[in-house]
């Protein structure tokens, strides 16, 4: 299984249920092709360095977790279909970004806790 890190943009003009239900929809998806979550993160509503799709915000989320490589295509695919997604990320991590990403993950953790 290897590491991944997806992150997406979200159209600004959903609703929060709206997220809320796109969001364990992939989330749900990634489960059902045997994915271990690692982390969800919700970075909230951004504004964006160029507009897309006529945007100049977007809600951005973070996903991080394992999974076999072959199952990442079709979850790309799944992006493709959503017309709220408006761009999407996936990377694969090396246990230098894996190491790093769990560092982040703990900063973000003593941050949140104060």
């Amino acid at each position: 299984m290897n590491h991944y890190e997806t992150v997406f943009i979200l159209n600004p003009v959903l609703s929060d249920t709206q997220i809320k239900e796109t969001v364990k929809k992939f989330e749900d998806y990634l489960v059902s092709k045997g994915a271990e979550m690692i982390s969800k993160e919700n970075w909230g509503l951004k504004k964006l360095a160029y507009a897309i799709q006529n945007k100049k915000s977007g809600f951005y989320h973070l996903f991080e977790y394992k999974i076999d490589g072959q199952e990442v295509t079709p979850f790309e695919l799944e992006f493709r279909r959503d017309d709220s997604i408006m761009r999407y990320l996936t990377v694969r991590l090396d246990k230098h970004a894996a190491a790093w990403a769990e560092k982040r993950r703990e900063r973000v953790k003593s941050t949140s806790k104060k």
